[in-house]
């Protein structure tokens, strides 16, 4: 069995694979050692992968290598099936390379932008066996919170389906505002890439991957676990 480890910016997800075979997933927002250690008993763990895109917890770490025979960390320097075009590799969350990891894994060949809707908004864009590089934006819940924090007068709020377009209220007013702003700003980033990658395949992942997905006008194919099939993938190919 394998574990895969993928600590991002509000939550941990904790997945379980038999080879390729996904057996588990379960999303914990505050992952302490008790927790981690009661998702571990009765299961035997071979090998694990840790992705972190904050500081590595030391329990975490500690537990793992003390009780699984194979930990790998990723890492800007881990072994990769494929080619990194980024001036600078070390600064590249582990999240992405591990989305690009699964794309790469489900569609061998293909050219893909991988949106992964989360705390920030990724495009990555990858062709011929190389990752090219891509973009950063606010996520949904950030940009709630900017408009929040950064006013006198504005009221913290959230996603919903029930608001007027235009907006007639303030909170109607944000909650429209944000919402088309994201989903024009993702529409057009994939008919921006389409122009000159026509057979491009897109894949949309992240927390508010499934509340954005009806709202894309493009064939997309969403992919929530993407991420955890990345890392599982380069964990196989690392423990080779």
């Amino acid at each position: 069995m394998n574990l895969i480890v993928d600590i991002g910016n509000t939550s941990t997800k904790l997945a379980v694979y038999e080879g390729r075979e996904k057996i588990s997933v379960s999303r914990i927002n505050d992952l302490s050692c008790e927790e981690l250690e009661k998702e571990l008993s009765g299961i035997k763990i071979k090998k694990a992968i840790i992705s972190s895109v904050k500081k590595l917890p030391p329990f975490i770490s500690d537990l793992l290598f003390a009780k699984i025979p194979f930990v790998h960390v990723l890492s800007h320097k881990s072994k990769l099936p494929f080619k990194i075009e980024y001036e600078t590799p070390k600064t590249l969350g582990t999240d992405r390379i591990a989305a690009v990891a699964g794309a790469f894994s489900h569609f061998p060949g293909a050219q893909t932008l991988i949106i992964d809707a989360g705390t920030a908004i990724t495009y990555d864009f990858f062709m011929s066996g190389t990752f090219k590089g891509g973009n950063i934006s606010p996520g949904l819940t950030m940009r709630f919170k900017a408009l929040n924090m950064l006013t006198d007068g504005l009221p913290l709020v959230s996603t919903s389906d029930n608001y007027s377009f235009p907006g007639r209220n303030t909170t109607d007013a944000i909650i429209a505002g944000v919402i088309t702003g994201v989903t024009y700003e993702i529409n057009e980033y994939i008919r921006t890439f389409k122009k000159k990658n026509t057979d491009l395949e897109i894949i949309l992942t992240g927390g508010d991957g499934e509340y954005l997905k009806d709202k894309i006008n493009f064939q997309i194919t969403y992919m929530p676990d993407i991420v955890t099939d990345g890392l599982n993938y380069i964990l196989e190919y690392n423990a080779i």
